[in-house]
Parts: C-alpha cells; structure tokens; sequence
C-alpha cells in the first residue's frame, strides 16, 4: 500500500505538541485540596490534574478530572494561571489552572488508578512536602490563588467547528 503524503499531512506530522493538562486549585477553611499518586514507582502530591481529551473544553476537563481523582464535584470560579513547564525527563506541559468550590464529595466513588488518596493541606504542610511535590506547578498555582490572582472563567472560550 502506498501512503499519499499531502503538503498538509506533512505539515501535520512536524508540529510539536505539549501535553495540554488542567488541574483545579479547591480552597476551603484555609485548607488545599489534593491528591497523593503513584507516578512511575513514586508517591507524589499534586493538584487535582490530568489530560484534556478530544472534543472536551478545557473547563469541562478540569471538572472530570477533580471529580476522577479526589471523589469531589466541584464548581469552577475563575482561572488562576496558564503554565509551561518541562519535566526533568524533557516532556514539555502547557497547564490551565483554574479555582473551584468544592460543592459534593462522593466518598464511595472509586478514584483513579495511582491515585493513592486525597489530602486536605495547608500552604505550610504544602511547602514542608516540597520535595514530593509532582512538578513546581504545584506550589505556584496555590501561591498565585493566595495573591489573589482571578480571571474571569470567559477568559477561556471553546469553539467547536463541527456543524
């Protein structure tokens, strides 16, 4: 079989592409929610955070992965920040972090697979636990929520050109 290479397939096959992640900062009473996971053979503390998958906003994204990971509905309120990072193993991560309330926890939901479980953290216990934090991300994003950094949710707008 022979393979038809159109000036646009080719154009397609050399873009670079960043893992495109979002993750939710969830306050309450002075308290961070996040979650403890397995990550390649080591127990590490995140923010609620995962992939965007096709055809889903990136709102609708960070909604399904609290819920996936922590047991929590949780309503989104603003968007904290948009970062860049590179891992040390060179994978490159573009990140929307967005705020929420959390509304509902379902303790008997099963979270998913490497997610060891939820913790409740303060920015001290967070800060103490520097070295088992996933990325610099993490620290960053509760430190941009506790300056007070808000975005209007509008700020990020799905467009969808199917008819």
């Amino acid at each position: 079989m022979t393979r038809i290479t159109t000036a646009a397939t080719a154009l397609e096959e050399d873009v670079w592409r960043p893992h495109v992640t979002v993750a939710t900062v969830v306050a309450r009473d002075g308290r961070f929610l996040l979650v403890e996971e397995d990550v390649r053979g080591r127990t590490v503390i995140n923010q609620p955070a995962g992939h965007l998958e096709p055809s889903e906003s990136l709102l609708d994204a960070a909604v399904r992965e609290t819920l996936e990971e922590t047991g929590w509905d949780v309503a989104l309120t603003c968007l904290v920040g948009i970062q860049q990072w590179s891992s040390p193993a060179g994978s490159q991560f573009v990140r929307f972090t967005f705020g929420a309330d959390a509304l509902r926890h379902h303790p008997e939901r099963p979270l998913d697979a490497g997610i060891v479980r939820t913790l409740w953290l303060t920015r001290e216990e967070i800060t103490a636990a520097a070295m088992r934090l996933r990325s610099p991300m993490v620290i960053a994003s509760v430190d941009e929520w506790l300056a007070g950094r808000r975005l209007p949710l509008d700020s990020v707008r799905s467009f969808d050109a199917r008819p």
